[in-house]
């Protein structure tokens, strides 16, 4: 693993007293490097933004980054981008400090993608923990992922690839690191971000090229779905074999939306 200091670091460390150690209070981007470049830099840069406005962190000068990273990459083949920012170091208690300069390096490390368990794609399951509802942070990555260690925690049988989580009505939001889409009734679907979960960016592509619904669903319209699939922005489209018993088809959707994700830059591999 390779650190990038970008601000705030004191001889490449964090300081303990810093709030995202403390409090969570940062947000964070994974990003993937591919073919010598970061195909979605751009719009990581842009949630990022979005992030610190609604958190009201000052983001520091990240220019330095994208020039960084050509030789944080020492190896053949694709990495892994961590990109954190965080308020930065303030005294004990909640109070956000005022004029601090915020916290912010990138870790850089091989990307080791694994195989989906089943030869057809990913093996799911429904999650017993329910996420929060939380307008001010959802679509947000930020440091407090406390929900997903804890629904993760929850299986560790290695046939099974992915968690699904809904929120404390029901309603399905997401798996534990990636978006989910369903075709339910002939029409693709993703569900509504806009009280828990992240809104990624492959999902974004995803929506905006396909035209996809934004909506609440259920978890009896996923068990009808004809199609599912995951995305995330280092894995891109992952298609979806089966949640618990229930099987899925391999429908055309899936391909086409990996084929909008190759257009954006991120390669696919096994989906045309």
């Amino acid at each position: 693993m390779t650190l990038v200091p970008i601000a705030g670091l004191v001889d490449g460390r964090v300081d303990p007293r810093d709030r995202g150690l403390a409090y969570g209070d940062g947000l964070f981007e994974t990003m993937r490097w591919t073919e010598g470049r970061c195909p979605l830099l751009s719009r990581h840069l842009a949630r990022l933004s979005e992030g610190a406005r609604r958190l009201g962190i000052g983001l520091p000068d990240l220019s330095r980054l994208e020039a960084a990273l050509p030789g944080a990459v020492s190896w053949d083949g694709d990495a892994v981008i961590r990109l954190v920012v965080t308020r930065g170091v303030g005294a004990r208690g909640y109070p956000p400090p005022r004029d601090v300069p915020a916290t912010a390096f990138a870790l850089v490390e091989p990307w080791r993608p694994r195989p989906p368990s089943d030869p057809d794609g990913l093996v799911l399951r429904w999650c017993r923990l329910r996420l929060a509802s939380q307008p001010a942070l959802a679509g947000i990555k930020h440091l407090n992922r406390l929900e997903q260690v804890l629904a993760r925690a929850e299986w560790d049988d290695p046939a099974i690839d992915e968690g699904l989580l809904c929120d404390a009505s029901g309603h399905v939001v997401c798996a534990t690191a990636a978006n989910l889409f369903a075709v339910i009734d002939g029409r693709l679907v993703t569900p509504d971000v806009s009280h828990a979960g992240v809104a990624g960016v492959a999902r974004a592509i995803v929506v905006d090229a396909l035209a996809a619904e934004v909506r609440r669903v259920s978890a009896d319209d996923i068990e009808r779905a004809s199609e599912v699939f995951l995305t995330n922005a280092l894995r891109g489209v992952m298609r979806v074999a089966r949640i618990d018993a229930r099987r899925f088809g391999s429908g055309p959707l899936a391909a086409e939306a990996a084929r909008a994700l190759a257009r954006a830059g991120l390669p696919q591999a096994g989906l045309r």
